[in-house]
């Protein structure tokens, strides 16, 4: 399959909507309205807002689309979920357009602003959904004849495996998983399954068959007794961009994990599904931006302050800066409000305490009302952090926390925040015991991410501070 070709298919589309809607909103304008506006009929002239709206409207648009995620994952859209996304992006455009360019029109009556916008969401919105159905269901119809579909392996090799290949092979309209072999979670050589399908090694090798074969859909035909089995699974392809999907029994069905995308699919419950939709995210990176551009320029002046009060109060930098790990495992450096005196750590990595002697006078009080955290602001306008994310640790405490719980490695999927649930729940971690505790809502927050959620968070986080009742 080639992606980048059927995504440039899309935005030709698109491109070419955008622009004969606007010609076509244009002209009825010109036909239609300024006649009533002016009282008699006037020539339809190309004139330089025709050409300027050419230009940027489409522009525009496609921007739009990509904000919203459109352009990602092209060869797994269904129709119907096309037409929820082109209505959305398609009701936030207009708007956008009639605010900022039609809502200063001289007409004739305040309806014409009704008819002005329904009018532009109607052509823009037929247009651009007749051709996107067009190639979505081109695409469907391709998967669903077999000609194309997604590498697929097995893990697992029992009847249950056997059984849901047979399954899926009798579907008619096929999901589009293309099944190139399977891999095994015992040690045995003999496999049943290996009649209908290659054997392509042990599981304990499936990040390395993964890549070797590009593997982007795993099917884990696993008994519940095997859980440990499919927890391990997941934790070890957490990094690799594959969907996973596992078998259900009748308890998974029966407390609602399973939720069913296809009429004629078979019943799976996928486990990585898509963390937050795109528009999302690229709003979540607007507003951690914006907000941060805000509040290096006016709290500038608690900075200066805060700056003279750790300079009075022991001797050393203002700024304590040091490496933590962020986004897909990525090191970066995180910059601090110094707290303690210097060299505090020249024993070695060493988490503080309530108590902590390391710990200077006004460190205290930074402590307690987060304000030590301010200058990441930095880090999050750079991009290395978010506003609202799991705290990021050092490389030196992920080891140990990964000893015991593996499922830590979940946190790099997310860019690294100021604040967190598990910050607003438990403050700062005094032992690797804590971090685990911490963890669970770290973990929770990343499965129920959404801007509703930050804003909550955010504002948790900005009583703490008021109150100065930080841990």
């Amino acid at each position: 399959m080639n992606n980048r070709k059927q995504v440039f298919k899309y935005i030709v589309a698109d491109y070419l909507t955008a622009l004969v809607a606007w010609v076509l909103f244009f002209s009825y304008r010109k036909i239609y309205l300024d006649p009533i506006k002016h009282g008699q009929q006037s020539g339809f002239d190309f004139d330089q807002n025709l050409y300027l709206g050419i230009i940027t409207i489409p522009i525009f648009w496609l921007v739009l689309y990509a904000i919203f995620g459109a352009y990602n994952n092209v060869y797994r859209k269904h129709r119907l979920k096309e037409l929820g996304q082109t209505l959305l992006m398609t009701v936030i455009g207009v708007l956008i357009i009639f605010f900022t360019l039609l809502l200063d029109d001289e007409i004739a009556a305040y309806t014409y602003y009704y008819y002005s916008l329904s009018v532009l969401f109607v052509i823009h919105f037929s247009l651009t959904f007749t051709f996107r159905y067009i190639l979505t269901s081109n695409t469907v119809k391709r998967i669903h004849r077999r000609e194309i579909g997604f590498n697929t392996i097995m893990a697992g090799c029992n009847q249950l495996a056997i059984d849901t290949l047979e399954e899926l092979n009798s579907i008619r309209n096929y999901p589009g998983f293309k099944i190139i072999g399977f891999v095994s979670t015992n040690g045995g050589k003999e496999f049943i399954l290996k009649q209908q399908l290659r054997y392509l090694g042990h599981f304990n090798r499936i990040k390395e068959i993964v890549e070797e074969h590009n593997v982007e859909e795993i099917i884990v035909a696993l008994d519940s007794s095997e859980h440990n089995n499919i927890a391990r699974i997941i934790n070890a392809l957490d990094d690799c961009k594959v969907k996973i999907h596992i078998i259900p029994d009748m308890y998974d069905i029966l407390a609602g994990s399973v939720k069913m995308t296809s009429i004629f699919g078979t019943p799976l419950i996928q486990v990585n599904a898509e963390i937050m939709p795109a528009w999302q995210f690229s709003i979540k990176r607007i507003m951690d931006i914006v907000l941060s551009i805000v509040a290096l320029i006016v709290l500038a002046p608690v900075y200066l302050l805060l700056s003279v009060l750790i300079k009075l109060s022991s001797p050393g930098p203002i700024f304590f800066s040091q490496e933590r790990i962020g986004l897909h495992g990525r090191p970066f450096n995180i910059y601090k409000f110094r707290s303690m005196y210097i060299d505090a750590e020249r024993n070695g990595p060493q988490l503080s305490s309530t108590s902590d002697p390391r710990i200077t006078s006004i460190g205290r009080f930074l402590r307690k009302t987060r304000m030590d955290e301010l200058p990441q602001f930095f880090n999050v306008l750079i991009g290395d952090m978010s506003l609202v994310g799991p705290r990021p640790e050092r490389q030196f405490y992920i080891d140990q926390i990964t000893e015991r719980a593996p499922h830590y490695k979940h946190l790099h999927k997310v860019r690294p925040g100021i604040t967190s649930w598990g910050q607003v729940k438990y403050g700062y971690a005094e032992n690797v015991d804590q971090m685990i505790q911490r963890l669970k809502y770290d973990i929770l927050y990343i499965e129920n991410m959404s801007l509703s959620l930050d804003i909550k968070i955010l504002a948790y986080t900005v009583l703490i501070i008021l109150k100065g009742s930080g841990k």
